[in-house]
């Protein structure tokens, strides 16, 4: 639990707040707690009153987490701009957390600091696939994971209709809204961080997978189009570094796991068959669709007007660009009798295999082998006219079996925790409740607090050290101005907060989408002061009605008329 006086825990709770992507691979129980944060907030239960839900109770398991899906694509948008948390330095960040983790740990695990993936990504010039290659090479983003109220506000900003996050934001309300609205368990849902992505496995039915906005079937991952090419990219070319639940995580860089055991076991065996399929023709159409250099080995055989025609495999797959019929599954026959007659040859074309005609071999194949042990002599009954055939044979072999690189449990030892088992169905208070009675005795309940921004039940001083050392858009944006500028700037802002209660934003949160109570706009000019002029001190006091930041013998107020009282003189020292 958090301990003002040991430097690990200031550390820990201020990153609880900012949840930057940095920090959660440092301080992996922050992750859940923006869960569990979501979970508290009156928007996600808003969320289950709305019309869209209003028939859910009535779904199906599948149904409702569609419905979940189609209504989350509808409200927010993926963003990952540089501007919008603005820029630290590697430098500065390894000096934040020096005596936690060394740099040849952070390497391993987050891509700002030198990750750069295994496949795909090797060969990929991170920086500027990030866009970052316009700034010094110690320049890198601050990636803030935005809690649910922060998604929401992008709808103030002039270039956004709907809400918006980055993928960890994506997937913790992805967490918490199927938790609370779509009614799955949330021993079910697995949150999973690898250094450049972040998505959740949702153990139900054969499995899903959610990215970014979209989730992901297991006939998804297999039907060889850009979005599930986009989908399996994480698992195919990184490292997980780390799986979360309601009962604990488990990260790869740490030698000690909270997960419950039996979990995260079941876990590991339900993805693994989730990300693998039999050899079939469907599977084979599946992979051709995304491996275009193959698609030359084969020819497609149709029946036109009585006589055998046969055309390249690449044309009808180009066809499928523009029909909602594939190749491989039961719309196959409409989709070629939609192509012109003159594109048919009339006699099979030398050097490539009949697509139609090996797909009902694979079929066939498949009910007796087992391509895991028999691959050599499937390749064998395979061989045909292609000399490329048994290399198309080898891709296809780990197209249809994606190995997860998790962190191994064996060799780990089991910390003590309590897994978090929420009264979802008494409704939110009583999951408020809950979480407050296992603050004593689960740290992540307890940083859930934090992370929902809720000041009179979370301490000051980590709030304050996060607003006034890692807020740099409301100092950027400021520059030029001078103080009285900025408090003018600020009070004609909107007098409300993202949030509510006695919950506060942070200030760069204000700045972004310019609203904010006194409080909140307090602190943004705190923060503006304080980076311009580090050692002269800030002072908050508060009168009726009124908040008073006291900087240099002048005065600057704000009209306030929450209940939180101003954090004290030595909150606001860092």
């Amino acid at each position: 639990m958090y301990n003002p006086d040991d430097p690990q825990s200031l550390e820990k709770y201020s990153s609880a707040v900012t949840l930057s992507d940095m920090e959660i691979f440092i301080f992996p129980e922050i992750m859940y707690s923006l869960v569990l944060a979501n979970i508290m907030s009156p928007i996600t239960w808003e969320f289950k009153e709305d019309p869209w839900f209003a028939n859910i109770g009535k779904m199906n398991q599948n149904q409702k987490i569609q419905r979940v899906k189609q209504f989350i694509m509808h409200n927010f948008t993926f963003n990952l701009d540089l501007d919008t948390w603005g820029l630290t330095t590697k430098q500065k960040e390894l000096d934040r957390f020096e005596g936690f983790i060394d740099l040849e740990m952070l390497q391993q695990s987050n891509a700002l600091f030198g990750y750069e993936g295994d496949k795909y990504y090797f060969d990929m010039d991170i920086r500027r696939h990030f866009g970052l290659d316009q700034y010094k090479s110690d320049v890198i983003p601050y990636w803030k994971t935005e809690t649910i109220e922060a998604m929401k506000a992008f709808r103030h900003l002039e270039a956004y209709s709907s809400g918006a996050g980055e993928c960890v934001s994506l997937a913790t309300l992805y967490a918490a809204v199927l938790h609370v609205v779509g009614e799955v368990p949330l021993e079910k849902i697995f949150l999973m961080a690898t250094p450049l992505h972040s998505q959740n496995f949702v153990a139900v039915g054969n499995g899903i997978l959610t990215n970014n906005r979209r989730i992901v079937t297991k006939n998804m991952w297999f039907n060889g189009t850009e979005l599930s090419a986009k989908a399996r990219r994480a698992l195919e070319n990184e490292k997980v570094t780390m799986v979360a639940n309601n009962t604990g995580h488990i990260h790869t860089l740490y030698d000690s796991y909270t997960i419950n055991r039996e979990h995260y076991e079941d876990f590991t065996d339900q993805l693994g068959s989730y990300l693998s399929s039999k050899i079939n023709y469907l599977a084979l159409t599946s992979f051709l669709r995304q491996s275009h250099n193959f698609q030359v080995c084969f020819q497609v055989k149709n029946r036109v007007f009585g006589t055998d025609r046969f055309i390249e495999a690449e044309k009808v797959f180009h066809y499928e660009h523009s029909s909602k019929s594939r190749m491989g599954d039961p719309s196959e026959k409409n989709l070629l009798e939609d192509i012109d007659i003159d594109d048919y040859y009339p006699s099979p074309l030398p050097g490539r295999i009949i697509l139609n005609e090996l797909g009902k071999t694979l079929d066939e194949i498949s009910k007796n082998l087992d391509y895991r042990t028999d691959r050599d002599l499937i390749k064998e009954k395979l061989a045909g006219k292609c000399p490329h055939a048994g290399e198309m044979l080898d891709h296809l072999l780990e197209y249809l079996e994606t190995i997860p690189r998790l962190p191994r449990i064996e060799g780990r030892d089991k910390s003590d925790s309590t897994p978090l088992l929420l009264p979802t169905s008494e409704g939110r208070e009583a999951v408020i409740e809950y979480l407050e009675s296992q603050r004593g005795h689960n740290e992540t309940a307890d940083l859930a607090f934090t992370a929902y921004r809720d000041l009179g039940k979370s301490p000051w001083k980590p709030f304050i050290k996060a607003a006034l050392e890692r807020n740099p858009v409301s100092v950027s944006g400021s520059f030029g101005m001078d103080t009285s500028e900025v408090h003018s700037f600020l009070l004609a802002m909107d007098d409300e907060s993202i949030y509510g209660e006695n919950r506060l934003a942070q200030p760069d949160e204000v700045w972004n989408f310019k609203r904010g109570n006194g409080m909140e706009k307090a602190l943004t000019l705190a923060n503006i002061l304080k980076n311009r002029a580090g050692d002269k001190p800030v002072r908050i006091v508060g009168a009726e009605g009124q908040l008073h930041l006291e900087h240099e013998g002048a005065t600057y107020s704000f009209p306030y008329s929450g209940t939180l009282t101003p954090p004290s003189e030595s909150d606001m020292e860092l």
